[in-house]
């Protein structure tokens, strides 16, 4: 799998920008702070539906316009589909394959498969419990797309509960409590119905990929202590043993249903909902203890190395090779850790790196450089292509690797 063509209006710092792409390997050079991160976001984009920096959309649109285009043509094995995205600033987004319009963006889901590297992957193993279910969730949404809507109708009833719950108590104490739990009634039952759906998927997943952790780390960290990844629930043991898969719906639904009348009289004091997998987590052990709070530097970026790792192997089981992004990574690894990377990235159908330097890059990986300059004009700041070169002799049989990029002025947006 690769992406062909890449095309940006008016994302981040790119006002415009189109780019000609080829299996291999391609490196955006540029300062921080002059948009070569954005390139890679647009595309996790398109194979997620988030990005990894922001959690809402609204930073993906240039200052000073109502909405961002991400158009992406993606070849598998023979067979070409364009994706084309409207993110808008406000309201819906919009998507269309192959200039069809679709009824919902989350049908381009699995179209693009990809694996993004980040130095921000570290709070996967240091930070709080919402980065790892954003990384579970990530990974969800490329192997089983279906998932995906379960996900975003669970977090429409999660709002619709919460907001209920901030004001159930003081309308019990006016006297409405009869109206008050016949409504959570109703909440409670799609809330339980759509977290058993949101659940057992990420536990399936979570066991696929948990011999893949193990084995990333241990190639990695040899004279450590062997990693281990499972998922934790808020409902319970009973939940965390369970297999996942949509077999275990029916089950982890009827825990939920029950954990939800346990736990009302308390929610409806504190004003917010304590059960349900926004409150979940993935436990990463090393030996008998837990990374978070145990782990050395070395060993938690070894760990967050092996988690994506791990991910690029669970997607090639399952049958695609995904597109593999290393966003300024090397700069943050030792050199065990970037010759490690760099041989493992190698056999890769693509390969897209950003790098502040060209020094931080490996001699060992070659092929088509773009340097990434930035314009500041009256206060403003835009993306643009200042250099385009072959590195190396890496060659993909008669391909030429070509790019054109074109650039408007922008608004100032970091890297």
């Amino acid at each position: 799998m690769y992406v062909r063509e890449l095309t940006l209006r008016d994302f981040r710092s790119w006002p415009q920008a189109q780019f000609t792409l080829t299996p291999g390997t391609t490196i955006f050079v540029g300062r921080n702070g002059f948009g070569k991160t954005n390139l890679l976001e647009s595309l996790f984009y398109v194979a997620t539906l988030r990005s990894h920096r922001v959690s809402s959309d609204g930073p993906l649109v240039r200052s000073g316009t109502d909405a961002a285009r991400v158009t992406a043509t993606v070849e598998n094995d023979g067979r070409e589909l364009t994706v084309d995205l409207t993110v808008n600033a406000q309201g819906a987004n919009k998507a269309a394959i192959n200039t069809r319009p679709v009824r919902r963006t989350r049908e381009i889901l699995g179209i693009l498969r990809a694996v993004l590297f980040a130095p921000e992957d570290l709070a996967l193993v240091r930070g709080d419990p919402g980065e790892r279910r954003r990384f579970i969730d990530e990974l969800v949404a490329q192997l089983r797309p279906l998932a995906a809507g379960a996900k975003a109708d669970y977090d429409r009833v999660l709002r619709q509960r919460s907001a209920l719950l901030k004001t159930a108590g003081a309308a019990m104490r006016r006297g409405q409590a009869d109206s008050v739990i016949s409504t959570l009634d109703v909440w409670d039952q799609q809330l339980a119905d759509l977290g058993a759906q949101v659940t057992a998927s990420r536990l399936a997943v979570i066991r696929q990929l948990a011999p893949y952790v193990t084995q990333a780390y241990a190639s990695i960290a040899p004279h450590s202590r062997p990693a281990e990844i499972a998922y934790r629930t808020a409902a319970g043991a009973s939940v965390d043993a369970s297999p996942g898969g949509d077999d275990e719906i029916a089950a982890i639904r009827d825990v939920l249903a029950q954990k939800l009348i346990e736990v009302r009289s308390k929610e409806i004091d504190r004003g917010m909902c304590l059960v349900g997998p926004h409150r979940d987590d993935l436990y990463l052990g090393l030996g008998d203890e837990p990374a978070k709070g145990f782990a050395s530097h070395g060993e938690s970026w070894s760990f967050a190395l092996s988690l994506r790792l791990a991910s690029v192997e669970l997607l090639r089981a399952d049958g695609v090779e995904p597109v593999i992004m290393l966003d300024d990574v090397f700069a943050e690894l030792d050199v065990t850790r970037r010759r490690l990377l760099a041989e493992f990235t190698s056999t890769a159908d693509q390969l897209l790196i950003t790098a502040a330097v060209a020094d931080d890059i490996p001699e060992s990986i070659v092929g088509r450089r773009v340097s990434v300059g930035a314009v500041d004009e009256d206060g403003s700041r835009y993306s643009i292509v200042i250099g385009d070169e072959q590195i190396g002799d890496e060659q993909h049989g008669d391909e030429q690797l070509d790019g054109e990029q074109t650039a408007e002025r922008g608004e100032d947006d970091d890297d």
